[in-house]
């Protein structure tokens, strides 16, 4: 009864949405985060029990009713007794008591409770406060009114104001009654970006639709404004944009562009009822552009709308802005890097040297293949090795067995440095066969075929068959399989993440990769695309090894189909001749990397070490926001200039899989709906829910130390203009950083990205370096992952996730070393196993290892320093004209040799201790040593210090080895 008599009392108090203006400010000081991001400040002018309050706070969240308030006085005590009494997202009115009589009283309305770990983040709002204490009573009819102050935001970034202050459903309905458009346009300022689909904001209900846009640019400068579209009556179809009187070229970013091969696109923008559609425009000013005043029009219009004129007014001033104005991120003149086709050319990179054709035979610097009638290779070879047994072929078998179709010539369509095209038709009474192929400068074949039936035609299978030498087809990865000997019998069906696999040896090699789904870079856990639908076949398709005599045949099948008359049926895979590269071992002793990732600077001690290379990973104070360093250019370029003098190189972590909300261009993405930012369920860090709110997937999250913004990252979409931009912002970072390249991790695009950032790098600053990371529990299986990155990387740094201690041989050498590619690699996951990192030339990353369980890398480097590593030769075990093996088949070593000295390394992949022997060729090695003495001298964590005669026993532990000298 008393909470019914309590709100008898209140009918009357309080009236519909009141046209109320009250400021929007940022707080001089910052409160409790937990607390909200908003608050309203509330002055009690005299003391009493109880005070009524209404806010028109104007909200965007359709749930207000559904979170907790909590009223504080100016010390942090929380008030007890609220009594809601209408609550929705247009206002609040409430009845509270106050503790403390007159006074400031807060009412924070977005608390929430939460877990802000490194990497993630778990919390939610609090559900609404409990009812008021039963003692509490209103008594009397008449509550004094307390008077809102103001609305507050505890930081800049956290502020909603002016373009997330929402127009009350009343203001909408009285715009829909005044303009009988079914679309209204506002004109928008570039430092006012539109962050609302559902809603209008309140600045909008004051101004007049298709009013006049004027602004003032600079000389040289890429403008950029903006045209919100209400569709306040009805749905929109097709929006159109088009322009007269222009005096400069300008581009609407939602209409049109170019994707990240260079082609240009259209996109067509419908606008459902009650939704915004921010257009953003780009103006390019010629520095050459006379000052004055210019005048042209945006016409906008739609299915079965009438045109509307928007006028736009520029005023150039006689200034030339520096670089388009890309130096002041709140112009977005970096917009138009969206549609960018910097570093896209068809000439070679160097290393490689530009191709060779002479008659059906292509040449690169590492490979070379000789075609047939039909355009396959008949000849593949890796620096002079023939890998194929046979020819590979592209089958097509029906009941009568495989198709013979008369092939035509040869055609080659284009010849170019860095990329040779080639087509061929062959054809018989029942198909035609269509194959367009593409060999590139690294050794990378691509095709495709298009199956074009005459007839309605049934085929058994249509597969690619690839006949791979015996001696060749050593070592095997992918389809499911981890790096291994190569299997001589293996059957797979479609499931993911694969689809691709290599097979080979050190000395040469084959990856195919298969393709025609949407998405063609590695299959990383973020992005789930479904298998190429031609190979798969609703799963008939499939993936077989199997010994044929001489040869390890390889067969990816598609199985039993229909073909129907003239729809043509399309395949495209991939080959990349292996190895990419000459091993390059000088540079693994030499250049030595530093990285931590929370605390990115070496220390003066630790230039002792050798290091010469440290990456600067995020979330730290030199690049705090995951995938946007453009906040802190000053302090990158700082640290560069201050290590580059004591002899160090800078790498920076700068990839595209997700980008932090700190963009200065977020609202302008957000605009593109899915085509840069993927949809998503929502979710994450508050700050997501309040301004981004739908349809967005929330990635990595953290919160960096020193500075007030968390870091909450959004999944991006895969293969779009943001690859653009990418490109543009790293050319951008070399020039003005001189930064030394940078270090990848689990990236997402394709090899096309890596050709044309090793173009910008080599056009900026050439030497810069690529180093790649990956988890092998989020690619599953990184080497056959990234295979195609390969030519145009420095280093891997593969590992995360990987158990060194159960992996084979096979698997070291193939997913770990790097050295059937001509690349060399770090270990990572809790320092790795140093005893059989060292068979492969490798070591953890300095400070990337666990105290007390594996060794600090220093140590093992004064080994290298004192012999002198870096001038040897490397022999392996993996090598046929290897110098020194064990007695062990399961003890493994490698060599350094260099002047008559030899530095083995030796590890055990036996199941328990042996005790064995080094057998040493010397014939091979050309000389003696001086005395039959071995050592091992003392490292701390790895091994004790001993001497052995040539002819003594060694005893060597499960998983654990040596590394001895002898001169």
């Amino acid at each position: 009864m008393r909470k019914l008599y309590i709100m008898i009392l209140l009918i009357g108090f309080f009236t519909a949405s009141a046209q109320v203006s009250i400021p929007y400010t940022i707080a001089k000081t910052q409160w409790t985060e937990t607390l909200g991001s908003q608050r309203a400040v509330i002055n009690v002018e005299n003391a009493s029990d109880n005070v009524r309050v209404k806010i028109p706070w104007r909200r965007r969240d359709n749930d207000a009713d559904q979170k907790r308030l909590i009223i504080t006085d100016t010390e942090g005590k929380e008030v007890r007794n609220i009594l809601r009494v209408n609550i929705n997202r247009e206002q609040v009115e409430l009845i509270f008591q106050p503790i403390n009589g007159a006074g400031i009283y807060y009412i924070y309305y977005l608390p929430w409770k939460g877990d802000k770990g490194n990497g993630s983040f778990k919390g939610d709002y609090l559900r609404p406060e409990n009812a008021p204490e039963k003692d509490w009573v209103v008594a009397r009819n008449n509550l004094p009114l307390a008077e809102v102050r103001g609305i507050e935001s505890r930081t800049d970034f956290d502020s909603f104001y002016p373009m997330e202050v929402i127009a009350t459903a009343s203001e909408i309905t009285s715009l829909g009654k005044k303009y009988s458009q079914s679309l209204l346009l506002f004109p928008e300022d570039r430092r006012n970006p539109i962050r609302m689909r559902h809603d209008i904001p309140f600045k909008w209900v004051g101004e007049t639709p298709s009013a006049l846009f004027s602004g003032t640019a600079d000389r040289n400068e890429y403008y950029t404004f903006q045209i919100g579209a209400f569709a306040i009556k009805q749905e929109v179809k097709n929006l159109k944009i088009t322009y007269s009187k222009l005096p400069f070229k300008i581009t609407c970013f939602n209409v049109e562009g170019k994707d990240s091969k260079g082609k240009y696109f259209t996109k067509s923008i419908d606008v459902a009822k009650g939704d915004v559609q921010p257009l953003w425009f780009g103006v390019d000013i010629p520095e050459r552009a006379k000052p004055g005043k210019y005048n042209f029009d945006v016409i906008i219009s739609g299915v079965g709308l009438a045109k509307q004129i928007i006028p736009v007014k520029l005023t150039v001033s006689d200034r030339v802005i520096a670089e388009r104005g890309d130096a002041e991120l709140w112009r977005h003149s970096r917009l138009r890097w969206l549609n960018s086709s910097l570093g896209i050319s068809d000439e070679n990179i160097a290393p490689f040297t530009p191709l060779k054709v002479n008659g059906n035979s292509i040449k690169s610097k590492t490979g070379e293949i000789k075609l047939n009638d039909q355009g396959l290779p008949m000849s593949i070879k890796a620096k002079g090795n023939e890998l194929l047994d046979q020819p590979l072929l592209f089958v097509i078998e029906t009941s009568e067995g495989s198709e013979k179709l008369k092939a035509s010539i040869i055609s080659f369509n284009k010849r170019a440095t860095g990329i040779v095209e080639w087509t061929t038709q062959s054809e018989n009474e029942k198909l035609k066969l269509i194959c367009e192929g593409t060999m590139e400068s690294d050794g990378h074949v691509n095709y495709k075929f298009a199956v074009v039936p005459k007839k309605d035609l049934v085929v058994k299978d249509i597969r690619l068959e690839l006949p791979v030498k015996e001696s060749i087809a050593e070592y095997f990865m992918g389809m499911g399989l981890p790096g291994m000997i190569c299997p001589t019998e293996y059957s797979w069906k479609w499931k993911g993440p694969q689809d691709s696999f290599w097979t080979g040896n050190v000395t040469a090699g084959i990856h195919v990769e298969l393709r025609g789904s949407a998405y063609s870079g590695p299959l990383l856990n973020l992005y789930k695309p479904s298998p190429p639908p031609s190979w798969f076949n609703q799963n008939n398709g499939g993936f077989t090894i199997g010994k044929n005599g001489s040869c390890i045949l390889n067969t990816i099948y598609s199985g039993q189909r229909e073909l129907k008359k003239g729809i043509t049926l399309h395949f495209e895979f991939a080959l990349l001749i292996t190895p990419v590269k000459d091993q390059d071992t000088e540079g693994q002793f030499v250049n030595r990397y530093y990285h931590n990732g929370s605390d990115p600077i070496p220390k003066e001690e630790d230039l002792k070490s050798g290091i010469k290379i440290f990456n600067v990973h995020h979330a730290n104070a030199i690049n705090p926001y995951i995938n946007y360093p453009f906040t802190t250019m000053d302090t990158i370029k700082s640290v560069a200039k201050i290590w580059h003098e004591k002899g160090l190189k800078v790498k920076l972590y700068y990839t595209t899989r997700e980008l932090t909300n700190q963009v200065a261009e977020l609202w302008a993405l957000r605009s593109l709906g899915t085509e840069v930012l993927a949809d998503g369920k929502g979710g994450g860090f508050m700050w997501l829910q309040e301004h981004v709110v739908d349809h967005y997937d929330a990635q990595w999250f953290t919160t960096i130390n020193g500075y007030e913004r968390s870091d909450a990252a959004l999944l991006t979409s895969g293969d779009s203009r943001w690859y653009n931009y990418y490109i543009e912002g790293l050319h951008w970072l070399i020039k003005h950083t001189d930064i030394d390249g940078l270090y990848l991790d689990d990236v997402s695009y394709d090899r096309g990205m890596l050709k044309r950032m090793r173009r910008v790098m080599d056009a900026v600053k050439p030497g810069c370096i690529l180093d790649l990371h990956s988890n092998t529990g989020f690619s599953r299986g990184p080497a056959t992952q990234y295979t195609e990155f390969f030519p145009y990387l420095n280093k891997l740094w593969f590992g995360e996730s990987f158990q060194y201690d159960k992996m084979s041989p096979a698997n070291w050498l193939i997913e770990v070393s790097g050295i059937p590619f001509g690349l060399m690699g770090d270990m990572l996951h809790s320092g790795g196993n140093p005893w059989r990192g060292m068979v492969y030339g490798m070591t953890v990353r300095y400070p990337w290892f666990t105290e007390g369980v594996n060794c600090d890398p220093r140590e093992i480097w004064k080994i290298w320093d004192d012999f002198g590593i870096e001038k040897a030769k490397m022999i392996g075990y993996w090598e046929q004209g290897s110098v020194i093996k064990t007695s062990d088949s399961d003890i493994l070593a490698t060599a350094y040799v260099r002047d008559n000295k030899l530095l083995i390394s030796i590890a055990s992949w036996a199941k328990q201790s042996v005790n064995v022997k080094l057998e040493i060729d010397w014939k091979k090695l050309g000389w003696n040593p001086k005395n039959n003495i071995i050592t091992a001298r003392k490292i701390n964590g790895f091994q004790e210090g001993r001497t052995f005669n040539l002819t003594d026993q060694i005893p060597v532990d499960p998983t654990k080895g040596w590394l001895l000298e002898i001169n």
